[in-house]
């Protein structure tokens, strides 16, 4: 089955609307598709409205903190209601500390003697969730380095010379709030942790708070990485999960939104989603 529940449009960091991002998904031939920006929920429609033959879901990564790492939990199937309403509220909350972070950001490179107008950066960010690629991007436009994985090589990684620590939510915050939307929950792009005994140990702590499932599929793993997580997906009974991580021009090499799932997965996926 061919799906995609982790993908990016400009309503956070990816190049393309998610009208274009649901488009190229259909010329896919995704059946299964959820827009998954970061701590953003704003192109759920516009998803919807371009793919009305396809399941669409209303969906967000959510940046979280545990154990002193961020985790992307991949929040499926928000409903409507006072789950929804509180959600929102607490993606207000983080887009004001994101948009701190970018000032701080800013005022960092100006100490290390690279000089950008922050005021035209904030003002690019309307209408998407402000990050570090924004500032990447200005990088690159002023000629200070030529790519934004340059950027952040030399500035912009976590505890690089002009990063700034983000206050995240919680992971049991954030699965909270999935809990209270009435969605499913899975853990996006598990290597980033580095560190499968910690996978491990969260799923055991966090399954029974809704941390089910696990990106086992995902567009830049090959056999011997996916067979990893599936391991770890068998050993704790999760529902397997699959996502490109699709960003358009910004991540060229993931060319197209979709993803293969082998059909047992796919049916538990999809009887999971249902529940």
């Amino acid at each position: 089955m061919r799906v995609d529940l982790h993908c990016h449009s400009t309503c956070s960091d990816g190049s393309l609307t998610p009208t274009e991002v649901a488009t190229r998904a259909q010329a896919e031939g995704v059946q299964l598709f959820c827009l998954t920006d970061h701590d953003s929920v704003a192109g759920y429609e516009a998803t919807a409205a371009a793919l009305p033959n396809t399941r669409v879901l209303r969906g967000v990564e959510l940046s979280c903190r545990h154990a002193g790492k961020t985790v992307h939990l991949l929040i499926y199937g928000i409903r409507d209601g006072s789950g929804l309403t509180a959600l929102q509220g607490r993606l207000e909350h983080v887009l004001e500390d994101r948009r701190a972070r970018l000032k701080a950001i800013i005022a960092r490179l100006r100490r290390l003697g690279v000089k950008l107008d922050g005021e035209k950066i904030l003002i690019a960010t309307h209408g998407h969730t402000p990050g570090r690629p924004d500032v990447a991007r200005a990088l690159v436009e002023a000629g200070v380095v030529r790519s934004q994985r340059e950027a952040f090589e030399r500035y912009l990684h976590d505890g690089g010379p002009a990063d700034v620590a983000l206050e995240r939510v919680s992971l049991d915050e954030g699965l909270r709030l999935g809990r209270n939307s009435g969605a499913k929950m899975s853990l996006a792009h598990p290597h980033t942790l580095r560190s499968p005994q910690l996978v491990d140990e969260m799923f055991a702590q966090y399954k029974s708070a809704g941390l089910e499932g696990i990106e086992a599929y995902y567009g830049r793993y090959g056999s011997q990485e996916r067979g990893l997580w599936l391991n770890v997906a068998k050993r704790r009974e999760l529902v397997v999960t699959g996502g490109s991580d699709f960003h358009g021009a910004a991540v060229p090499e993931i060319r197209q939104p979709g993803i293969d799932l082998p059909e047992r997965h796919a049916e538990r996926l999809q009887a999971w989603l249902t529940e």
